[in-house]
């Protein structure tokens, strides 16, 4: 499904966020990213969705070379990903359905199949009752949960997120990753990267980095 062949990413002269990046991964897994703040989570996330690209090396995507890609067909890219990424907030003028819809607008749905599916994504995600409130209102785990089915509304082959329980309590955190692990169930590959600890042992793969690099790779099961 994703795979990296000796990926770098240097922002500057002697600047790295990646450093010759290996990695494979297998359609459905469910894979958690850990290490420190820097250590390039993010980064990686963002190459597999076309934002960021590599130096050097090659990040395919369903067989895809990413960095081949014209820029006009990136978007057909990125509907097979449900992205959860930081800085992406909710739009807080229009209420909850109207958020998740939003994605299936962009891509040229009608207001009745935007208004259907955006339905299901939050029964998904047990937030059906909160369609018509607005973001303020709901607490931090309830948003990212609109976060959630706005990302996967469009079906996606792939979901990435970045820190999605930061800042939340343990009870928030447990509904956030449940979430995203029924998607999982369904045959969703599953990215995450997370400072969790407590949550690596629900992964089928944990891959630590640090300053850019893979520095361990383990799978909780097996160790168990």
């Amino acid at each position: 499904m994703i795979e990296f062949k000796h990926v770098s990413k240097e922002y500057s002269r002697d600047v790295f966020a990646l450093r010759d990046v290996s990695l494979s991964v297998a359609d459905g897994e469910l894979i958690f990213l850990a290490g420190p703040s820097g250590a390039g989570k993010s980064t990686l996330l963002k190459m597999i969705a076309g934002i960021e690209k590599p130096s050097s090396g090659v990040v395919s995507v369903s067989g895809q070379d990413i960095s081949k890609l014209k820029s006009g067909s990136l978007p057909f890219l990125r509907r097979k990903l449900g992205l959860i990424l930081q800085g992406q907030g909710l739009l807080l003028d229009r209420n909850v359905l109207s958020n998740v819809m939003l994605p299936l607008i962009v891509a040229g749905s009608s207001m009745s199949e935007a208004q259907s599916r955006a339905r299901t994504a939050l029964e998904k995600v047990n937030l059906i009752e909160k369609a018509e409130a607005f973001p303020l209102t709901l607490s931090g785990g309830e948003q990212q949960r609109v976060a959630i089915a706005r990302a996967i509304v469009n079906r996606p082959q792939i979901i990435l997120a970045d820190e999605p329980t930061a800042y939340l309590d343990r009870d928030n955190a447990d509904k956030v990753i449940n979430a995203l692990k029924a998607f999982q169930s369904a045959g969703v590959t599953c990215i995450i990267s997370s400072h969790d600890e407590q949550l690596f042992d629900q992964a089928g793969r944990v891959i630590y980095l640090s300053n850019g690099s893979i520095i361990d790779s383990w799978s909780p099961s097996l160790a168990a």
